[in-house]
């Protein structure tokens, strides 16, 4: 890898957690979607989704994209997703193609702008949310200021908010059980 490669990998794990390699891989393979097909959805041209994959770019440019991404993996991410037929799938992810979005709600031709999207993996939303507001440096630094008087908040700022996602979910599980 370049230089220019690794800065921009690095920029996206700072900015959304880890490479979108990896995020986009995943969704391709739940969803069974050629790049182009995925980059359909998201509202991306098939070249900016192989440079954002590959690390040739760094950032997703447009928020709508970005929270058609964060919708998709929210809505293929609930347990329910396997049980809905493949034409009700389809649907949905014409309704995620066809969504103007912003990174809290979303609006369809059905769904008039109401309330947020209400996503099945609370590690996601959470993840979501704080990434919304805050890059991951200002996270750690926000994190660095409570550590001295509420460690158990700022370790739970750092994981969710700068931690991968796997390490998110393990901490959640032992948050709740």
């Amino acid at each position: 890898m370049t230089d220019a490669h690794t800065r921009n990998v690095e920029r996206q794990i700072e900015w959304y957690g880890e490479p979108l390699g990896d995020r986009f891989g995943r969704l391709l393979a739940r969803l069974g979607l050629s790049q182009a097909q995925l980059a359909g959805v998201l509202g991306l041209s098939a070249p900016m989704l192989s440079q954002l994959m590959s690390g040739h770019r760094s950032k997703i440019s447009s928020p709508a994209v970005l929270s058609r991404l964060l919708h998709l993996e929210a809505m293929v991410g609930d347990a329910t997703w396997d049980e809905l037929p493949p034409d009700e799938q389809s649907r949905r992810l014409a309704d995620v193609r066809a969504a103007e979005r912003s990174t809290l709600t979303m609006v369809t031709p059905e769904a008039p702008p109401a309330r947020p999207q209400q996503a099945g993996d609370p590690v996601t939303v959470i993840q979501d949310v704080l990434r919304a507001v805050a890059s991951a440096a200002e996270l750690e630094a926000a994190a660095h200021l409570l550590e001295r008087d509420h460690p158990d908040l700022a370790e739970a700022l750092r994981v969710f908010g700068t931690g991968r996602t796997p390490d998110a979910r393990a901490y959640y599980s032992r948050l709740v059980r």
